[in-house]
């Protein structure tokens, strides 16, 4: 106790150093009765940390789990009942480790690719019906506008392709000419065949960027690029259609255009679920609602990067090897089933695990 200076004793001196040795004899106690379940947390903690979650065997996850459970409640206590700050930052820096260690990611760079590839490409397509919709609506609107126009005035050509992309494929050129374009045999150089596969990955890239990128506003521009490359797609086929060749050229289509194309009409959808989330926000503000939407969308843009690859690399080389019309038909179409049927059933959970996850 304390004496003041008149003499008297210091009763609230000696309330607070009761109250104080009260806190600690407490904390000891609390301490004590818990220490060895902490300790024994921390260990497989660190363990765990040092190599992964998946090198403790069944019982000691069992106990890391259990022990997490304990600690939080000796946590929760710890901070009701005031107990001293040095006890409460140790069961917090504990607990948040413990954490980390239980429900956090413990997959390697290959393991998310391998998740993302089967499970959230294909649900994330699954789930964006409405901007799918739209992104081949575009593509074939434009199509059919780009063939319609060209049928009744072949000088639309000139408007819709650049002459560039042209390459005096024209409509005054003559029939051999055309077919020749077709069927050339420019294809056995693999150095040149290369050099022509990193350019069109290259300018397709650029074109589905530009597309999925411009869909935040509203939409509008996506659906209009879409649009446009139906718009050549349709006079292509419409000038070689009219010379005779259409056979030919839906054969030297098919073998890349189902994959490209398709890739095109999937960076529209991409772009289109951040404009529908601009334009219909629903309950969520604007930003909320972007935020949402941009986990699909990024699925969507990525889709399309893979087939990109996947048409540059058939357009480059398949295309120019493979002249029989028969195979560049069944090649295309045969790569469009592989994606239907890996979009569409990938990912899917069976009856049993979904009872189980029930």
């Amino acid at each position: 106790m304390d004496i003041g200076i008149d003499g008297r004793i210091d009763s609230g001196a000696t309330v607070n150093a009761g109250a104080v040795q009260n806190d600690t004899l407490r904390s000891a106690r609390f301490r004590l009765e818990r220490e060895a379940h902490w300790r024994q947390l921390d260990e497989l903690v660190t363990r765990a940390e040092k190599g992964s979650a998946a090198a403790l065997g069944y019982d000691e996850v069992r106990n890391l789990a259990s022990g997490y459970r304990q600690a939080m409640n000796s946590l929760s206590v710890a901070r009701d009942i005031s107990l001293d700050r040095a006890l409460i930052a140790y069961l917090e820096s504990l607990c948040a480790r413990a954490y980390l260690v239980v429900y956090a990611p413990q997959e390697s760079l290959g393991g998310l690719i391998s998740r993302l590839l089967s499970h959230g490409i294909p649900q994330a397509v699954r789930r964006s019906v409405l901007p799918l919709f739209i992104g081949f609506l575009a593509l074939i609107l434009g199509a059919v506008a780009g063939y319609r126009l060209y049928q009744n005035d072949p000088s639309w050509f000139y408007t819709f392709v650049p002459p560039e992309m042209a390459d005096q494929r024209t409509p005054d050129a003559s029939t051999d000419y055309l077919r020749s374009t077709i069927y050339g045999d420019e294809g056995h150089d693999s150095d040149r065949l290369a050099a022509f596969s990193a350019y069109l990955f290259s300018h397709n890239t650029t074109i589905v960027i530009l597309i999925f990128t411009l869909g935040v506003f509203v939409s509008v521009p996506s659906f209009i690029l879409t649009f446009y490359n139906g718009l050549i797609l349709g006079a292509f086929f419409a000038m070689f259609a009219r010379k005779g060749l259409g056979y030919d050229v839906f054969a030297w289509l098919s073998i890349h255009g189902v994959t490209e194309l398709a890739a095109i009409a999937i960076a529209c959808a991409g772009g289109a679920r951040l404009g529908l989330a601009v334009l219909l926000p629903g309950a969520r503000t604007r930003k909320e609602a972007l935020r949402h939407q941009a986990h699909d969308a990024v699925k969507l843009a990525i889709l399309a990067g893979l087939m990109l690859v996947a048409a540059a690399f058939i357009e480059g080389f398949l295309r120019q090897l493979i002249q029989d019309p028969t195979w560049r038909i069944v090649i295309g179409w045969g790569m469009g089933v592989f994606w239907v049927g890996w979009l569409l059933l990938g990912g899917r959970q069976s009856k049993a695990s979904r009872e189980v996850v029930r």
